[in-house]
């Protein structure tokens, strides 16, 4: 079953970039009635199979992804309220969903269901995968053109109106195509910022914070008639020197990923070779299961990506559009730290917001620049915000792991932190409430605030963080430095 709603006004709009935001643009543009192409640079025909767009699908413009992603709730629910043909198709092709109640921690006494249970659910798929049927939907779709190995590289504007350029199309080499909406959709890398200079567009003030790590990943199928291990929740910690998780995959595929600090070159070096990359597998308790435990083959060697980044480019500024007929999609206008998973999901809340704008507004270029812009800000913006902060405890946890408490006390931040770390994270284990909003929370169903603005949340955070000296030590999660380099060496 597919929605559609039909505008009244047909608009002419050109892609530039056809991974997850430009064809997530594309499907719900095409349902709202409007003529779409895109452009896509690399020269990828459509392959037959999930298996074929996995093994030779050649995305040198997208290299991430071969590394391991994270569906989330918000996306499936989005799915199922806006193109439940494509959740379908997925299933259909390999994935599955992943109940995060389904499985409870042992240590949650109240296992009773609770409100909202049914949209704790995430899809377990690799990225090529969810882009080969995504793409197949869209193809499907009447007013839709796909045109690859097509390189745009420039905008066709006229005249600024009130010193705003109005863009008209987008330039290929020596063919101009004519649009009423340009959008860009190529990722982190876009350099949109330049091409609005070029027309006499005021800056775009880019807000950049570097994440700092560099990362690595594996995939493996499960042997027939293996099965995965039990899980509840996400399989996923931080030893401060090294972040892991498992990823599920569809078509009993899975994944293992790391991340380093970037200027850990010994790390670097040995976690790109697969020998030690199997061992830092093997030396860790919570992944350890999933390579000695059941019986699965690498189908991959170790994929390595660095210049993982959280940037933000706002098209609006002061409520004013810095540009008519431009907008920006996905990580070309928000991106973050794809260590939280957040890209594929966050670009399809931002294509359906989108084409909601341009329905409303799309007779007023300005209102349709300003309500897309507000949308961002509403939507996108937070988890921007909150992945920046998120890096900068990462990294300050991991240089104060001897902090005092009078240290932290003096410090707002690190007592915040430590309060995460001696409150939110075992309330997690022990508390049904604090287990679901954190889950809402990883699965963007709620807005970042939403964590800690709940009465019930924050008592049992406080209660868990107040009773820290009578608990039991909560188990490593890892070995310590030493002993994981002992075990890379062995």
């Amino acid at each position: 079953m597919r929605f559609r709603t039909l505008c009244l006004l047909t608009v002419r709009v050109v892609v530039v970039g056809g991974g997850m935001a430009g064809l997530g643009a594309a499907l719900a543009l095409a349902r709202d009635g409007h003529e779409v192409t895109i452009l896509e640079r690399d020269d990828t025909p459509m392959p037959d199979s999930p298996e074929e767009a996995f093994s030779h699908w050649e995305r040198r413009g997208a290299p991430q992804v071969h590394h391991s992603h994270a569906f989330l709730a918000r996306l499936r629910q989005l799915l199922l309220e806006r193109a439940p043909d494509v959740r379908d198709a997925l299933l259909a092709a390999g994935a599955t969903e992943l109940h995060f109640t389904d499985n409870l921690p042992d240590t949650l006494s109240d296992r009773d269901p609770r409100a909202g249970d049914d949209q704790l659910v995430a899809l377990a798929c690799r990225r090529t995968t969810f882009e080969w049927v995504l793409r197949r939907c869209v193809l499907a779709e009447a007013g839709v053109t796909l045109r690859h190995g097509v390189v745009a590289d420039g905008l066709v504007a006229r005249g600024a109106t009130g010193g705003v350029p109005v863009v008209t199309g987008v330039r290929a080499g020596a063919d101009v195509l004519n649009a009423d909406l340009v959008l860009d959709a190529r990722g982190p890398r876009s350099n949109s910022d330049d091409w609005l200079a070029a027309i006499g567009a005021a800056p775009v003030p880019e807000v950049l914070h570097e994440s700092g790590i560099v990362y690595f990943s594996r995939f493996y199928r499960l042997d027939a008639g293996a099965s995965f291990p039990a899980t509840t929740g996400p399989v996923a910690g931080d030893l401060g020197y090294l972040k892991f998780a498992v990823f599920m995959g569809d078509n009993r595929t899975f994944s293992v990923t790391y991340a380093v600090d970037a200027h850990d070159d010994d790390l670097r070096r040995r976690l790109a070779r697969t020998a030690p990359f199997e061992a830092a597998a093997r030396a860790l308790p919570f992944t350890a299961p999933w390579r000695t435990e059941i019986a699965a083959q690498p189908i991959t060697d170790v994929a390595v990506m660095a210049g993982l980044r959280n940037r933000y480019r706002p098209l609006v500024v002061d409520g004013q559009p810095l540009v008519s007929g431009f907008a920006a999609v996905g990580d070309a206008s928000v991106c973050t730290n794809p260590l939280y998973g957040r890209g594929c999901s966050l670009a399809l809340v931002h294509a359906f917001g989108l084409a909601d704008s341009l329905r409303t507004h799309g007779s007023d270029v300005h209102a349709f620049a300003v309500a897309f812009g507000e949308f961002t800000e509403r939507e996108l913006v937070p988890w921007f915000r909150n992945a920046v902060l998120q890096d900068e405890q990462s990294r300050a946890m991991a240089a104060s792991a001897t902090a005092t408490s009078e240290s932290s006390a003096e410090d707002p931040r690190a007592f915040m932190r430590e309060v995460f770390r001696d409150g939110l994270l075992p309330a997690v284990r022990t508390s049904p409430a604090v287990y679901r909003a954190f889950l809402r929370w990883f699965n963007l169903l709620e807005q970042p605030e939403a964590l800690m603005t709940d009465a019930e949340v924050v008592a049992a955070v406080l209660a868990t963080y107040q009773d820290r000296e009578n608990r039991a030590p909560e188990a490593p999660l890892g070995p310590d430095r030493t002993e994981f380099d002992a075990a890379l060496n062995a």
